[in-house]
């Protein structure tokens, strides 16, 4: 099944995303075939402020299990994470 992650980061957290985005993106990586596509949402300024991540996963256990390790998480970057379940269409 398919989740996606949407994730806000904190206000003025722009220092932690990106003191933290190589290994951020090294778990996306390391992830495989579980991480569909990810990126950073943009704000008016052109400055990454989230995150959507499409997952392809068993169930929403492992979506849980795969957010919990991220090290975003561990940065304690986001002020919000939504995990929801997602049908793919186009593309």
């Amino acid at each position: 099944m398919r989740i996606a992650l949407i994730a806000k980061d904190k206000p003025g957290a722009l220092d932690i995303r990106k003191a933290n985005r190589d290994a951020h993106v090294a778990y996306l990586k390391f992830s495989g075939d579980t991480v569909e596509m990810a990126g950073p949402f943009l704000d008016n300024d052109g400055n990454m402020c989230g995150s959507l991540i499409i997952l392809n996963v068993a169930d929403m256990a492992e979506a849980r299990a795969w957010a919990a390790n991220d090290p975003y998480k561990a940065a304690n970057l986001f002020a919000s994470v939504e995990l929801t379940a997602w049908n793919k269409v186009l593309g």
